[in-house]
């Protein structure tokens, strides 16, 4: 048999195609699912309109989609780098789709890699819609834009590690349940909506989560203007490191 018979030349591909292939699967499935998607992009953007143009919630001086256009924006990363990466990740797990994976050419880190790269593409696509809503309604945002760019890396990070930990842990079930509740309370309790003032001394406890420190740290920068809020970003940071530290310790395959 000649040298050249099989061609190309049979084997892995680069670890970089490898990353880009699974990171366009990845979006692609996360964005066919309904479930994905009323999380990511309807909830959001009704939640921004609704109480941008009802007065329900009293959010202080200034205009109502001042306040609520950075919370949002915050609550689209929790849903998708939180709440949807880990109902997914889950029943992939239960199911054996990681095992399988983990078994492929495709290394394990370059797995996970390719589903936090998905995060990010479907992050930049919740980001522009909100963006485009809220100037609709009103908004003037403020601010340097790298400075939303950290907090946005840095949160994340926080719910990624925290949305992994969650699915390789628990049982499938049980992620799709606790996922679905802690997005709840922190739509409810994370400032997102409703100011942390409202809640009294329990306020200033609330404001140590990821998502109140994502909230008002946008809401610094967006609508205050200020540089960098290094007090929530050192909040997000803390829960980076430990959410992805916890991941990568407690993680199970299958």
């Amino acid at each position: 048999m000649s040298t050249g018979t099989y061609a190309p030349k049979p084997g892995a591909a680069p670890v970089g195609r490898m990353i880009a292939a699974q990171t366009a699967l990845e979006t692609r499935m996360l964005l066919r699912n309904g479930e994905q998607l009323l999380l990511t992009v309807i909830i959001p953007s009704l939640l921004l309109v609704l109480f941008s143009t009802v007065d329900i919630v009293d959010t202080g001086e200034g205009y109502a989609v001042d306040f609520l256009a950075p919370g949002v924006l915050a609550l689209a990363v929790l849903s998708t780098a939180f709440t949807g990466q880990a109902i997914a990740t889950g029943f992939e797990r239960r199911y054996g789709v990681l095992k399988r994976l983990g078994a492929s050419p495709l290394p394990r880190w370059a797995l996970m890699t390719a589903k936090t790269l998905s995060v990010l593409v479907t992050e930049v696509l919740q980001v522009l819609l909100l963006t485009v809503i809220a100037l609709a309604l009103g908004w003037s945002p403020h601010g340097n834009p790298l400075s939303v760019l950290v907090l946005l890396v840095l949160g994340t990070a926080a719910f990624s590690g925290l949305g992994l930990l969650m699915a390789g842990t628990l049982k499938a079930e049980a992620t799709l349940a606790a996922a679905n509740l802690v997005f709840l309370l922190l739509l409810v309790g994370g400032g997102v909506i409703v100011p942390l003032e409202k809640f009294g001394a329990a306020g200033d406890v609330l404001a140590l989560l990821p998502i109140a420190a994502l909230s008002d740290g946008l809401r610094d920068v967006l609508r205050d203007g200020a540089s960098m809020p290094w007090g929530d970003a050192l909040i997000l940071a803390v829960w980076a490191v430990l959410g992805l530290g916890a991941a990568a310790k407690f993680f199970r395959w299958e």
